[in-house]
């Protein structure tokens, strides 16, 4: 495991992958092991689908580039949730603001980033909207340093895709997991 996360539910989505070191990431919208704020909810769950803000550091020296995710390994799919993915992030990028991944917020993200499509095939952030009687899901923020400057991605590549093509190539990972659950925005 890439960082011991016990009280964040049983499923470990980089349980399968090579390790890497943790960095830190932060956030002033999010918190590890807390419940996420009704802003990064969906907006037919109370929410303003808005990304939260987040800041990383202590990232190798290596780094090249980055990646940024958002997984739900809670939803009840058998494949989890993809909300949030984004490549070749440059490498002197070292935070996003909040609502950078929102819909029609592109120009919110450094130049030459890619946003994929997420789980309802938008290339932007889709808040959390876990179903009725599906207890609390871990939402995986998570912030990729890797040791090349580009991923050659087609631009309606999958989540799963992104990780795939770059799990040779991470050299760290910044985690947060914020917890939601069914009408917890308002």
């Amino acid at each position: 495991m890439t960082q011991d996360h016990p009280a964040h539910g049983p499923i470990d989505p980089f349980a399968a992958v090579p390790d890497a070191p943790a960095f830190e990431l932060t956030s002033t919208d999010i918190e590890d092991g807390e419940p996420l704020p009704a802003e990064v909810y969906a907006t037919g769950a109370g929410g303003a689908n808005r990304s939260p803000q987040l800041s990383w550091s202590g990232f190798p020296a290596e780094t090249r580039s980055f990646a940024v995710t958002c997984f739900d390994p809670d939803a009840p799919t058998g494949s989890g949730f993809w909300h949030w993915a984004v490549a070749n992030i440059p490498a002197d990028v070292t935070s996003l603001p909040s609502g950078a991944g929102s819909p029609g917020a592109e120009a919110q993200l450094p130049e030459g980033a890619l946003t994929l499509p997420n789980e309802l095939r938008e290339p932007a952030f889709t808040g959390a909207a876990p179903p009725e009687g599906t207890g609390v899901h871990h939402y995986w923020f998570v912030v990729h340093a890797l040791n090349v400057e580009h991923l050659h991605l087609d631009p309606q590549s999958t989540p799963a895709v992104l990780g795939f093509t770059m799990r040779d190539a991470v050299i760290g990972r910044g985690i947060i997991v914020a917890t939601g659950a069914f009408d917890a925005a308002g």
